[in-house]
Formats: structure tokens, sequence, C-alpha cells
């Protein structure tokens, strides 16, 4: 009997570990993108030291909406051209075409994964939720630099364009508006 309750010891400690693990995974992946640009996500910084250098590279805009997500969200300009170092602005712009309030939150990834790293982000509307009222429309800026390192590192001697991309998706955290239509049997086109 001593073995069989050592035995279920382990197997309960081995069960909440394994647990523990899967509630904390998200968080630590999330973590090791940020830091390592794995799976095209970007760096954040609060300013941009860099030096400019004369090297330039190419950055373009993409942008999707989530299915079900009734909003037109398009990038201002197409793409950019920037020196490394020096900071970039760029605007999207978001609409509800819904006749509810809705709340989205955007994120983003950079291509070739490559670069990642190098892309910075120093303000960014996908740092929050944006909520949008029934037709309003919303310029939503970024603010970046690609870091003049890219430029040290003869395996990235290629990347010429970089293409920012980000998708909007509806938030969990939804109005009380929001809610309250969608009680009262108002189509939220969710």
């Amino acid at each position: 009997m001593g073995s069989n309750t050592k035995t279920l010891k382990i197997l309960t400690g081995v069960a909440i570990g394994m647990l523990g693990l899967g509630f904390a995974s998200d968080p630590l992946y999330d973590t090791f993108c940020k830091v390592t640009g794995y799976a095209g996500t970007t760096r954040v910084a609060e300013e941009n030291l860099s030096e400019v250098i004369d090297r330039t590279v190419v950055v373009k805009f993409d942008s999707n909406t989530a299915s079900g997500l009734p909003w037109k969200f398009i990038p201002d300009q197409r793409d950019m051209t920037v020196n490394l170092g020096a900071s970039g602005l760029a605007y999207y712009t978001a609409k509800n075409t819904s006749p509810v309030p809705i709340t989205g939150i955007a994120n983003f990834n950079v291509t070739p994964i490559k670069a990642a790293p190098f892309f910075i982000k120093t303000d960014c509307f996908c740092f929050e939720e944006v909520t949008l009222q029934p037709g309003q429309e919303m310029p939503l800026p970024v603010l970046f630099f690609v870091d003049p390192q890219l430029n040290d590192d003869d395996r990235l001697s290629d990347v010429k364009e970089i293409t920012l991309s980000y998708t909007f998706f509806e938030s969990g955290n939804q109005t009380d508006a929001t809610k309250k239509a969608a009680s009262s049997g108002v189509e939220t086109l969710n």
C-alpha cells in the first residue's frame, strides 16, 4: 500500500505540474516571441535612439479582419521607403460598419521572419483595444523603425522589403452597450 500511495502522490504532482505549465505556456510563448522575433513578432521600444544609416528598405503594409468582424480595415499607404534607424509613421484606417459598438484588438507579424527582430515599434494601435461606435471611422497610427543592426548581418543583406501585417479580431471584452444590444435581440454580426 505504501508504494501505491507514493505512486499516486507522484502522478498527482506531475498532473498538477502539467496543468500549471499549460496555463503558463501562452504567456511564456508570447514572451519568447517578443524577445526573439520568432514567428514574425516585432520588438517594442520606448523611443528610437538609433543612428540613421544610408541603407533603405521598403516597408509594405497589409491589413486583414477576422471572419465575423464587421469592420473595414485598410492601410492608408501601401508602402514606404525608410532608412535603417530612421523613424517611420504609417496610418491604417478602421471603420465599424455594424449598427452596434464593437471593440477590436489587432495582432501583427512581420515578414520575412528573419527581419522581425529588427523591426521595432515605438507606438502602435495594437498595444490596446480599439472601440468603434456604429459607423465610426478612426485613423490608427504606428510609429516604427528598422534597427540599423540589420545591416551588420550578412545573412540579411537580401532583405530589401519588410511587410508589416495586422489582423483585427473582435475583443472578448466588449462594451456594456454591445452586450445590451446583443441581449435585446439586435444583431451584432458576430
